[in-house]
């Protein structure tokens, strides 16, 4: 597939934030660090404020994915049966969610445990959402598998934890900076293990699809030797990237290694010598490793009719 770079930036910017929420979550309901009140609050409000930021720059970055934002509002309808219209749905109610929390926070008005606990629900909904909308497409076969939905799940939060341990060190925090680097390290280490299993699923697929089931012949040669006509089309330009195979494989290694070893590596040595530096490139390693990944995620996806169209004469 033809990788979006709009839907690229929604998926790992509003997962960033919904990791970073349910750390913030977390904080607050075990009462992690023993804060003071106004710290807690503090603190709380203003990092539900960038994790807001973070999901409002995906949702504008998603726009531009679009032929006619103007008509965005009707994807919605079909809420019924589409993956999209639930995370169409879920998305802004999850920020409103996160508006609520954080203003709740600064204001100190509301009960900022219930207002958190409906925005976990949104928030795992739409980490379920954006994933089905991949899982749930079958004939490509990289993306039918549960494997999709853990990894797009472990990945967002493993950055956002790892953004809330930034902030953490940043707002002074010092007492969550350790737990929070402790929880994002584990969660990278088992993204790390996740993501490697779908490569491993992804490298054994063979495909469902060939040229004599496509055309209904059992001829045992069938050679073809033009992709059907002479000019490009929406088939062309969006179902496969004309990418090697090779650079393919220098994009897989890239974001393997920026996603996982380095960014631990980062984290780990900015706890150590309480380097904010050191954990801001841990963050910023990792979302650069993540924006590599979703790339490969769409151009891995082999759709079934690039069968007709790779081939030109």
């Amino acid at each position: 597939m033809q990788p979006a770079f709009s839907v690229i930036f929604l998926t790992t910017l509003a997962g960033a934030a919904q990791g970073l929420f349910l750390a913030l979550y977390a904080t607050e309901i075990s009462g992690l660090g023993a804060l003071s009140a106004p710290d807690s609050q503090q603190f709380l409000a203003m990092a539900s404020a960038v994790a807001l930021v973070l999901t409002g720059l995906g949702l504008l970055a998603s726009f531009f994915h679009l032929g006619h934002p103007e008509r965005a509002w009707r994807s919605a309808t079909m809420w019924r049966t589409s993956w999209l219209a639930r995370e169409v749905i879920a998305l802004p109610l999850f920020m409103l969610g996160l508006f609520l929390y954080g203003g709740a926070h600064w204001t100190g008005v509301g009960s900022t445990k219930l207002i958190g606990a409906v925005t976990v629900l949104l928030c795992l909904a739409l980490f379920v959402a954006t994933a089905m909308i991949y899982a749930s497409v079958r004939f490509l076969q990289e993306w039918a598998s549960p494997l999709t939905l853990v990894n797009y799940l472990l990945l967002g939060c493993a950055s956002g934890l790892t953004l809330a341990t930034l902030l953490a060190a940043s707002m002074g925090m010092s007492a969550l900076v350790t737990s929070y680097a402790f929880a994002a390290a584990a969660l990278t280490l088992l993204a790390w293990v996740t993501r490697s299993a779908s490569l491993m699923r992804n490298a054994r697929l063979k495909p469902k699809s060939t040229l004599q089931s496509a055309i209904g012949i059992k001829h045992p040669r069938i050679v073809q030797k033009a992709q059907g006509f002479m000019g490009g089309s929406f088939n062309t330009r969006e179902f496969f990237h004309s990418r090697s195979a090779q650079l393919l494989r220098s994009v897989k290694w890239a974001f393997l290694l920026l996603v996982f070893p380095l960014p631990l590596l980062s984290l780990m040595l900015g706890v150590n010598t309480a380097s904010t530096v050191l954990l801001f490139l841990a963050f910023a390693l990792q979302y650069l490793g993540l924006l590599v990944e979703r790339w490969f995620f769409f151009a891995q996806a082999n759709h079934p009719q690039n069968l007709y169209y790779q081939t030109i004469s």
